[in-house]
């Protein structure tokens, strides 16, 4: 009888679908000198002592607890010292896994893991590179249900520190190479951090770009693939899962105060194909943690600050999940709207609060730029809207196609908060997309050469009174001033007001 439970076990344990995630712990080392630390996790230095391992520890460990994930990549673990510490740490508050696996880097400061609460049969390392400090790919088959399951987890090259594109795209074509030579009909997913979002095509910075636009996530992965198009792809082609969220959910960090998406789970076509092993339609989610936030809304990430370590936070990524069973994958018609593209006037920004899919914009023009931000109209007498820190590359007096994936409103005035050029399509004479100053006129529209005067933070101008907000508040005029408006934006906060953005876009008279 004993045989007979033991030999039913993994399918008891598999009659539910099972929860695969990935989670970047940021920088779990420990309290031994290795040699290869980062210069603030050096034991003895910057507060990083036994103690605070054992808090970073116990947080770590409260994560992977909540999580409940049956198996979980993990990136940034310094060695498999630490990471025997956090699967010791894991078994003593009742949350343990029976497998585990990790990568050996000679050099690197950190390395990927995995957790497993199925055997594993197989494990290889994918060399990236020879170079020191370059991460390896951990290659993992577990067994399921007796069919193998294969998880490659990644931690690819950081945007930062010289992070060129190139250096990415060096993981990718050492993962598609090993794809390549798994057997037709292998059910694999890949995860990790990429360092790339899953539309890394559109957000591939000028400072990074080495390649000419070319992508390690999106040309070399082949990910630009859609949730009706991946049931039918071809072998090495891909599926982010990020498609499945709407668009104001698509995020697991904030880069430099930018939402972004790193943190992947990237399915192959046969786990869409009702054999063996299948996606869960609607399954993959953010896991969102009210401890994982500040009270400000921020990621509450492991707190460093002063040049020494807090004993504070998590991580400065949220995890990611999906489930997975033997069902076969079900499509859902409420998924698909996700994934649509579809083109609208910017008049259709005034009537939503947010999106459900990206948003073309035909023959948007730049009619006012300053900085990162921007206003744009698609002709002399449509609306204009406010493009608030994602118009750096966009140029004054030109036309694109922009892709819209992010709006929100900031005390009453509408702004879209995402935004990519798509094809830049010439240069536009401008004069004539400039509005005559009255009060009748709606938020986001630019008024040019106005004359007025400024008194007790409010312009007067031909019998009009208007609140007036300059951006820079260093450079605000003499209280009584006679000013020239060359440009000024038609902003809302919590009213109407005009807004200065530059000095430039005013010159004092008397």
């Amino acid at each position: 009888m004993r045989y007979l439970l033991l030999l039913f076990l993994p399918y008891v344990l598999f009659s539910n679908p099972i929860k695969i995630a990935t989670y970047n712990v940021e920088n779990l080392f420990d309290a031994q000198y290795n040699g290869t630390e980062y210069e603030e996790y050096i034991p003895g230095k910057h507060n990083w002592n036994r103690r605070m391992v054992e808090i970073k520890l116990n947080h770590i460990a409260e994560v992977i607890c909540d999580l409940d994930a049956d198996i979980i990549g993990l990136q940034e673990i310094e060695n498999s010292a630490v990471f025997g510490q956090l699967i010791k740490k894991l078994n003593t508050v009742g949350c343990g896994y029976r497998y585990s696996a990790i990568t050996h880097k000679k050099n690197a400061s950190i390395q990927v893991a995995l957790l497993s609460r199925f055997t594993i049969k197989k494990r290889h390392e994918i060399e990236v590179s020879y170079a020191s400090g370059v991460r390896n790919i951990l290659e993992v088959t577990v067994e399921v249900l007796g069919k193998p399951l294969t998880l490659f987890v990644n931690h690819w090259k950081s945007k930062a520190y010289k992070g060129y594109e190139s250096k990415r795209i060096k993981y990718a074509k050492a993962l598609q190479a090993r794809i390549a030579r798994l057997s037709a009909g292998r059910e694999y997913l890949l995860l990790g951090d990429f360092n790339s979002d899953y539309n890394a095509y559109l957000t591939l910075e000028t400072k990074n770009n080495d390649t000419k636009g070319k992508t390690g996530f999106s040309d070399i992965l082949k990910t630009y693939t859609k949730e009706d198009e991946i049931m039918h792809a071809k072998h090495g082609i891909h599926y982010s899962l990020w498609y499945e969220l709407p668009v104001e959910q698509r995020w697991s960090q904030k880069f430099y105060g930018k939402k972004s998406t790193p943190d992947q789970i990237v399915l192959p076509q046969t786990m869409f194909d009702g054999k063996g092993i299948d996606y869960v339609n609607d399954s993959f989610k953010v896991f969102k943690a009210s401890y994982l936030f500040t009270k400000r809304g921020y990621i509450n990430r492991w707190r460093y600050k002063h040049g020494k370590h807090m004993a504070k936070g998590y991580s400065d990524h949220l995890p990611v999940f999906a489930y997975f069973d033997i069902k076969p994958y079900k499509p859902d018609a409420k998924q698909t709207i996700f994934h649509q593209i579809k083109t609208k006037l910017i008049e259709y920004f005034y009537t939503t609060d947010t999106l459900k899919g990206e948003v073309k914009i035909d023959n948007a023009v730049v009619i006012l730029k300053r900085g990162n931000h921007a206003i744009i109209k698609q002709n002399k007498k449509g609306r204009g809207i406010l493009l608030f820190g994602c118009a750096k590359n966009l140029k004054e007096g030109y036309r694109y196609d922009i892709l819209v994936d992010g709006i929100k409103s900031y005390h009453g005035l509408k702004e879209i908060s995402s935004a990519y050029a798509l094809k830049e399509k010439g240069e536009v004479d401008t004069r004539g997309y400039y509005a005559t100053l009255a009060k009748t006129l709606p938020q986001n529209e630019v008024v040019e050469e106005i004359v007025g005067r400024y008194k007790q933070r409010s312009f007067e101008s031909s019998g009009q009174k208007w609140r007036i907000y300059f951006k820079n508040k260093r450079k605000v005029p003499l209280e009584g001033s006679k000013l020239k408006l060359h440009y000024a934006q038609i902003g809302y906060y919590k009213q109407k007001q005009l807004v200065v953005w530059s000095p430039k876009d005013f010159t004092v008279m008397e």
